[in-house]
């Protein structure tokens, strides 16, 4: 890609950031800090001409599927969905209300245009999109499955067993996403268990890996264009920061679930310009 595109790429994801930190603060809740790690990867994925996608026919079966195993990092979710034209911008006001006319509840449900799977508990992600995979290629159809994990529940044995299960089909059409933000809900992702040598171990479950900075969107878009490796499917361990972009949320705990209020909502804004 040219500078140029990369730079277009980072504008959008600054923007997503303003975006998804507008509707969590309006809502008086949500989950920064993991928005803000994933918006990078996201964007590359959504808006780099990587996902195989029509928001006017999000059913299409020969398309790409994104799914977000980290459910909660829902408001840049449904910002990413809203740029890409799956929602209209305006119904973003509704984010985490009862009776939300595109369901933008806490997690994502299928009932929101561009939404593959209902989340919210952790470690399920990466089973379905395995699942979803083996499917679309029994169907004959070249589309690839994309799911972004969180490091935290990369902790739950589900995971693992996904991951076995996908090396033994050679599923060389799904691609993980590890968003590597370091810090989980209540605690530093390393303290609660620690998930290094992360490479060592899906190396040794038969995945082709690679590691890049997530925040560095030239990395980000080189390795999402690599050819898939014949017989393996791929992992990205992205390094992230938690709450990417906003000083005082960096790296905090305090910031994994918890809605800004006014005042710093309005100091990471100007951050963010």
């Amino acid at each position: 890609m040219t500078t140029m595109d990369i730079a277009g790429l980072e504008k959008t994801a600054l923007e997503l950031r303003r975006l998804a930190l507008k509707i969590i603060f309006e809502a008086g809740s949500g989950h920064p800090g993991g928005s803000l790690s994933a918006t990078d990867l996201m964007t590359a994925l959504f808006f780099g001409g990587i996902l195989r996608y029509d928001s006017s026919n999000p059913k299409d079966p020969k398309r790409d599927r994104f799914l977000l195993s980290k459910g909660h990092a829902s408001g840049i979710h449904y910002s990413v969905l809203a740029r890409a034209g799956f929602i209209a911008e305006s119904e973003l006001s509704d984010y985490r209300k009862i009776n939300s006319a595109r369901f933008l509840s806490g997690h994502g449900t299928p009932k929101t245009p561009g939404i593959e799977i209902a989340s919210g508990s952790l470690g399920q992600g990466l089973s379905v999109a395995h699942g979803i995979a083996l499917g679309t290629r029994l169907q004959g159809f070249d589309s690839k499955t994309y799911v972004i994990l969180g490091d935290g529940e990369i902790q739950e044995g589900q995971i693992w067993e996904a991951a076995m299960s996908a090396a033994k089909f050679k599923s060389n059409n799904l691609i993980a996403i590890v968003d590597f933000n370091k810090v989980a809900q209540d605690n530093i992702t390393k303290d609660l268990k620690d998930i290094e040598p992360i490479e060592a171990k899906w190396e040794s479950f038969g995945w082709d890996v690679q590691r890049v900075d997530g925040h560095n969107m030239t990395e980000v878009m080189k390795v999402l264009q690599m050819p898939a490796d014949p017989e393996k499917p791929r992992v990205i361990i992205a390094d992230t920061i938690k709450g990417k972009g906003v000083s005082f949320m960096e790296g905090q705990t305090a910031w994994h679930g918890v809605a800004p209020s006014k005042e710093d909502y309005e100091k990471a804004l100007k951050e963010l310009e």
